[in-house]
């Protein structure tokens, strides 16, 4: 579902984007002809040190002919550091330390976190991608003694869904049994990313989209897997994105 029923045509909006929320946020803005996505490598949350640099460079390349800039990070692991950066740019952002927190909204996320401090949250993404980013990206493939190390303080596994999806709740699943887990489930939608996206698609005012509750939306069309297409560009909604293969690695378009 996209936001065009809830927000008419504003101005010229361009959001920089994590590529870990490239599917949903093309998703959410693919019919609103103002608004402008471009999406880094999702893979920087590898280094998110380097994420500051180039959410500015490509905020200073980018953000000529446009009404406002807007970044769909959180804070990502850059310790504070993004934000030093959109200070300068006169730029915001999302809410929060990092997507579980803006997916769950932050009053539940905070309760989530209170009742088990132990918790290891999966998103769509995440799931979709658990073997590559989790157990190959720390290595478990390789050095399963490592487990008890990287994860012996959990105590469960809560998926942060998206979407409503069998195979990824299932994926989901398999991932917390692998870690040695408790497995919980919360259908969150789109959460702070659809409200954010909204407010800030129809108003120019870098203060709007602050303090906002979550809406209820419906799952993407389809939830299927990535695959080897590119992400096409919509027809009514002006989106330079990046293509996705099944890595789920992101090249430039452009």
């Amino acid at each position: 579902m996209s936001l065009s029923a809830a927000v008419p045509p504003g101005p010229r909006v361009l959001i920089v984007g994590c590529g870990a929320l490239a599917r949903e946020i093309v998703e959410l803005t693919r019919d609103l002809p103002n608004v402008e996505v471009t999406c880094l490598p999702a893979t920087l949350h590898n280094r998110p040190g380097g994420i500051p640099a180039a959410v500015r460079d490509r905020i200073r390349r980018r953000r000529a002919g446009y009404d406002r800039v807007f970044v769909a990070y959180a804070d990502c692991g850059t310790g504070g550091m993004l934000d030093r950066v959109l200070e300068e740019e006169g730029v915001e952002r999302l809410p929060g330390a990092h997507c579980y927190e803006f997916y769950a909204g932050r009053p539940d996320f905070a309760r989530l976190t209170e009742e088990e401090p132990g918790t290891f949250f999966l998103t769509d993404f995440l799931a979709r991608n658990f073997d590559r980013l989790v157990i190959r990206g720390l290595g478990l493939d390789r050095h399963p003694e490592l487990l008890p190390q990287y994860f012996g303080n959990y105590r469960r596994l809560v998926y942060l869904a998206q979407t409503v999806d069998p195979e990824l709740v299932a994926a989901a699943r398999r991932g917390a049994a692998r870690l040695g887990l408790g497995f919980e489930l919360r259908q969150t939608g789109y959460g702070e990313l659809a409200t954010s996206l909204a407010v800030v698609s129809q108003s120019t005012n870098p203060e709007v989209g602050k303090g906002l509750e979550p809406v209820s939306v419906r799952p993407l069309r389809g939830s299927q897997p990535i695959d080897r297409r590119p992400v096409e560009r919509s027809r009514s909604a002006r989106l330079t994105v990046w293509s996705v293969d099944s890595q789920t690695r992101l090249s430039a378009t452009t």
